[in-house]
């Protein structure tokens, strides 16, 4: 077994069908790339009455941000601005802003907005009691893009997803502290997995915490560990997670969950890299990476002061963002094929016809990877593919496809799906299992006694019995 995936090195940890969402493929080196021209966008500052205040910045790439910090890419001397006032990002089709959780709103042509697409090729931003004019220039230079098809567990041939294996490539060769952001769904942890497996530090213990999983009275002991009689119920010593993975990874999932009074503790750790036990007086050396990841957008988080700003910096040393599978709708039909060969359904191919996969492409994907994954999941356990509605609402089983009978009531109809997916699906679930029961409620992370009850409701067929 491989050490990263080892459970005794890993107090929390995403569950193996979260796991599978993505090939199991090794990292495939490109033989060649293709050339993509980078965005180019100028912005100047603007006096109220319109007239340009001498502040021009042209900034290049596909990521520009703007406050009052001087780690902005366009830094306004503005008190009305917040330190982190907004971001620009070039998505497939448009440049768009978003404010991340500024104190005074962010306004395109007068109107507040939260997140819109900019009407380019130029426009102008209110920001506090600043005007910026934003204007797209032509591109002067071009990128060489690795034609990568996969990276690890990770597949997909979009740019977004292209230029973020490259990127994982340069960031495994390195043992920087690593700040992964992305929605909920996107992979995250996995892309840490992969981070770690390609790096120096592979084959060393990857320790896992989730820091939105764990009560606040707790975090301290599980990062640090304990001794015994630091506190009622420390019957013994404990080591945490820094002390378990030394030598290796700590990945601090959801760390955007971290209570504000942890937070200092943890900026000490990441600069001196030494950890005291709660309760102890020894401080002990460690050796780790530091790999947090978080769908939270830590910007936002530290203008409304519920991130420390300093602790936010040491993290991002490198960020990676992760992007949401609406921006790379093209990778739909990859990752389905993926999909049906993790569930080795392959032969079930047939129920994702050209059709479907285009109306799979006019859906946003809310849930991201993992709702996709669901939803291919859901068509072979039932053996019919939802039709996918109109772009931005659920995809829905019509009437005709769900069997719904309009004569019943509502909670007699739910009742009667219910009752048909547990029975395919728990017979599904013994034929792979051989009609081990143990061996199915493991896989299907069921209750035994449960799933016996479901055996006998249904009249199928188990190992031993009668």
């Amino acid at each position: 077994m491989d050490a990263m995936t080892d459970d005794r090195n890993r107090p929390a940890s995403t569950t193996d069908g979260e796991r599978s969402a993505f090939s199991r493929a090794t990292v495939t080196r490109p033989q060649f790339a293709q050339s993509a021209a980078i965005p180019r966008l100028e912005l100047a500052v603007e006096r109220e009455d319109g007239r340009a205040d001498g502040r021009v910045v042209v900034v290049d790439g596909d990521l520009c941000r703007i406050g009052s910090h001087p780690s902005n890419d366009l830094v306004l001397r503005d008190s009305a601005v917040s330190r982190f006032h907004c971001r620009l990002s070039r998505g497939p089709d448009a440049w768009r802003i978003s404010d991340t959780g500024s104190l005074n709103g962010t306004s395109v042509g007068g109107v507040r907005v939260r997140e819109a697409d900019l009407p380019m090729p130029e426009c102008r931003l209110a920001l506090g009691s600043s005007l910026v004019r934003v204007r797209e220039l032509g591109s002067t230079s071009n990128e060489a893009v690795p034609v990568w098809p996969s990276f690890g567990q990770l597949a997909g041939t979009s740019l977004a997803m292209r230029r973020l294996f490259a990127t994982l490539a340069r960031v495994a060769r390195s043992d920087s502290t690593v700040l992964i952001e992305g929605e909920s769904g996107t992979g995250k942890e996995i892309i840490a997995t992969e981070l770690v497996r390609s790096g120096a530090r592979a084959g060393k213990p990857l320790v896992v915490v989730d820091c939105g999983a764990i009560s606040p009275t707790l975090i301290e002991s599980e990062l640090y560990g304990h001794v015994r009689g630091a506190f009622t119920g420390a019957e013994r010593d404990r080591v945490g997670a820094f002390e378990a993975a030394d030598g290796g990874t700590v990945l601090l999932d959801e760390i955007g969950e971290m209570p504000l009074e942890m937070q200092p503790k943890l900026l000490r750790t990441l600069e001196t890299r030494e950890i005291r036990r709660v309760g102890d007086n020894r401080t002990r050396k460690v050796d780790v990476r530091v790999i947090a990841a978080t769908n939270r957008r830590l910007e936002r988080e530290v203008n409304h002061g519920r991130f420390r700003e300093d602790l936010y910096f040491r993290l991002s040393v490198v960020t990676v963002r992760v992007p949401p599978l609406r921006d790379r709708l093209e990778d739909i039909p990859i990752l389905v094929n993926v999909f049906l060969k993790t569930m080795m359904a392959e032969e079930r191919a047939d129920l994702f016809t050209d059709q479907v996969l285009a109306d799979l492409a006019r859906y946003d994907w809310p849930g991201n990877v993992r709702e996709l994954r669901n939803y291919v999941e859901r068509a072979v356990v039932l053996d019919v593919v939802p039709p996918a509605s109109t772009r931005g609402s659920a995809p829905a089983l019509d009437a005709q496809h769900a069997g719904v009978n309009l004569d019943l009531s509502f909670r007699e109809a739910k009742e009667r799906v219910v009752s048909d997916f547990e029975q395919v699906y728990v017979g599904a679930l013994l034929a792979w299992a051989e009609g081990n029961v143990s061996m199915a409620a493991r896989k299907a992370g069921m209750d035994r006694m449960y799933l016996h009850r479901l055996v006998q409701r249904y009249g199928l067929k188990a190992k031993g019995s009668r």
